[in-house]
């Protein structure tokens, strides 16, 4: 009879630089994980569905933390932790946006500990992945959600392709809002500067991971541009519990204003695909525009193109169109 809640053995290693990590990534590869917070890591452990070989405790690279600003807007580091970034007086000042997704995350137990870089990379959340099933996503050939019977309420309305788990974060939405940059480091490629709408992946690139990271990459920092430095943001999570839930559907709206009129807008909600999806036609619709009642409404029921709601979960459709109706109103 399987046990669970019993860690199975590994090695565990400590690094203090980004080098030492970047070699032991490199030295072990795809036997190997990589340690942050633990929130997520410890639960994959205990139900003893990941067993790596070798883990790579992370916290000990000092240079991986803080909040610092740069000619170019903010730096923040993947290990920062969600309270601080949730409580830090210029994330709070220029990008509200974050600050406020950062703390609709779990509980402040969990904010405590849980890094950016880690809420940012984790896996799906789909139960049946989750208990080890053979799906798709874990080199299977089904996907158990996606039948009749299939418990798929919380499941994806677009870009499935096989599986049709969603990207869990709240805060990558907002990264996406935010025009976000991820900085990847790896001990043979060197460095690579990515935006956050390449950083995260769907299905039909790889069914095996919700970002482009691969077994030898550390993710070591993000970048916040100037560009959208006080905008006008909107951030709004709907869940089936008030705190220590994933969202059903989130949105994250960043808006700059010229005299009333939209000049730029990016608008993203998770929830509702493998990655945050960022919601082009809803940005179209406001260009250039005064917005009113009407032109948020209008809007929001655009981004309801091509959605294909499971058997359990149509009610997404209308609370997505409602919370960018809402996020693009209230701005205004």
């Amino acid at each position: 009879m399987l046990m669970k809640d019993v860690i199975p053995g590994f090695e565990l290693y400590q690094p203090k630089t980004v080098a030492d990590a970047l070699q032991l990534l490199d030295k072990f590869g795809k036997t190997s994980w990589r340690l942050a917070g633990g929130n997520d890591s410890i639960a994959w452990f205990k139900d003893r569905v990941k067993r790596p070989k070798q883990v790579i405790d992370l916290n000990g690279i000092a240079s991986m933390k803080g909040i610092k600003e740069t000619a170019d807007g903010v730096e923040i580091g993947a290990l920062e932790t969600l309270s601080a970034i949730e409580n830090h007086p210029v994330i709070q000042a220029k990008y509200r946006l974050l600050a406020d997704a950062a703390g609709h995350v779990a509980s402040p137990q969990i904010r405590n500990s849980g890094t950016l870089g880690g809420n940012l990379s984790q896996d799906a959340r789909c139960w049946y992945y989750r208990s080890g099933l053979p799906c798709y996503r874990a080199g299977g050939n089904t996907c158990f959600s996606d039948t009749p019977e299939g418990m798929n309420r919380e499941h994806a309305l677009f870009d499935a392709n096989r599986c049709v788990a969603v990207s869990p974060s709240d805060v990558a939405p907002a990264m996406i809002a935010l025009d976000a940059k991820f900085v990847i480091q790896n001990a043979k490629k060197g460095q690579r500067v990515v935006s956050a709408e390449d950083f995260f992946i769907g299905p039909s690139v790889d069914i095996t991971r919700l970002t482009q990271m691969e077994a030898n990459d550390l993710l070591v920092a993000i970048r916040l541009p100037k560009e959208w430095a006080n905008a006008k943001f909107y951030f709004e999570k709907v869940t089936d519990r008030k705190s220590w839930d994933f969202a059903l559907v989130n949105v994250a709206a960043a808006i700059v204003l010229n005299n009333g009129v939209v000049e730029r807008s990016r608008i993203a909600v998770g929830g509702v695909a493998a990655t945050p999806k960022r919601m082009d036609v809803a940005e179209d619709t406001i260009k250039g525009k005064k917005i009113d009642a009407e032109l948020a409404s209008l809007a929001g029921q655009s981004v309801t193109r091509k959605a294909r709601p499971l058997n359990y979960n149509h009610f997404k459709v209308p609370l997505m169109a409602n919370l960018v109706t809402r996020a693009i109103r209230d701005i205004a």
